[in-house]
């Protein structure tokens, strides 16, 4: 078997004491710049991983980072935010890190959540999800100095360019905009958007990527709504078809809809009717839908860069310079 990097190794390589490597690791910005990069080149290099319970004592912190979990509610989308968890567990382990899971009911409940498990020093740091426009737990976080990192843009006017926290999110609209040139390119112009009621963060941005793409086009579609149901979206879409509207395709803002939009088209004698949905879930594999991958894993890795940097452990809320404090994921299309 072969034998564990050890911190005197990465010394070694990088031509640095063992106390610099341990400054590098642990208290970054004290060390100049230029020997930080070279050690942490030394680190990947070796794949050397400090010893999580040793550095625990040392700088009594807990070196683990909490993330609510949210309730089972069934339906076709969850799939993306499990994925998500299991890939932040990974690959915070894979930096002497650890993953706390904890439940709550609401916002408010979660703050309370947070406040337990940061105060009882069993968390150093949080990854919250869903986040909306004045969402409270970001406001308690901040105010509270307890860095975190959230799966979703703050969805308000300084979400992108002046971000109010550090996020991670998938570009929807890349997502929905590739779907839309997609079937532009092999169904026709009449393209319809199956989306959200207005309003929601995350559909508007999705709606985004069809009515961009089609301008771009100049093709001309309708667009319908409904709530994230399969039998809505089924109802909307059969009430469409009945009124003979001339719809070449369909991209769909979840697949839970994009479900519902097929099962309609076959019922009204259309069953190859292009649809599109966004998620790329097991269900929607499963009946050869072409839908929008949002690569949670990419989303669990960024997320993990922003909160730790490349090697170093939570210890503060990280400053970033402008630009530097979100990143944005591009999903991928999936053609079936």
């Amino acid at each position: 078997m072969t034998k564990a990097p050890t911190v005197e190794d990465v010394a070694t390589a990088a031509g640095v004491s063992r106390q610099t490597v341990s400054n590098v690791i642990n208290t970054p910005d004290i060390v100049r710049a230029e020997t930080r990069d070279r050690v942490r080149r030394a680190i990947e290099t070796l794949g050397y991983r400090p010893h999580a319970a040793a550095r625990r004592l040392r700088t009594r912190r807990s070196s683990t980072i909490g993330i609510h979990l949210d309730p089972y509610a069934g339906g076709i989308s969850g799939v993306v935010l499990d994925r998500f968890v299991h890939a932040l567990t990974e690959r915070a382990s894979d930096r002497g890190m650890r993953i706390q899971l904890y439940a709550a009911s609401s916002p408010a409940d979660e703050i309370e959540r947070m406040q337990e498990l940061t105060e009882g020093g069993e968390i150093d740091a949080v990854v919250i999800t869903g986040t909306f426009h004045g969402d409270p737990r970001t406001r308690w976080l901040a105010e509270r100095g307890i860095p975190f990192v959230s799966f979703g843009r703050p969805w308000g006017e300084d979400d992108v360019a002046d971000p109010a926290h550090l996020w991670v999110d998938v570009d929807g609209a890349a997502g929905t905009g590739a779907a839309t040139r997609h079937l532009l390119a092999t169904a026709g112009t009449h393209i319809a958007f199956l989306g959200w009621p207005s309003g929601s963060g995350t559909g508007d941005d999705r709606e985004r990527g069809w009515r961009e793409a089609m301008s771009a086009a100049r093709a001309t579609g309708p667009r319908l709504t409904s709530e994230e149901s399969v039998s809505e979206a089924r109802a909307t879409v059969a009430r469409v078809l009945e009124s003979r509207a001339e719809i070449d395709a369909i991209v769909c803002v979840s697949d839970s809809l994009a479900i519902g939009a097929h099962l309609a088209a076959t019922a009204a004698g259309r069953p190859h009717l292009p649809v599109t949905g966004f998620d790329n879930t097991p269900a929607a594999e499963a009946l050869a839908l072409t839908s929008v991958e949002q690569l949670p894993e990419h989303v669990a890795a960024g997320a993990l860069e922003l909160l730790m940097g490349p090697t170093g452990s939570v210890v503060a809320p990280r400053r970033t310079a402008a630009g530097e404090a979100h990143v944005l994921v591009e999903p991928r299309l999936i053609v079936r």
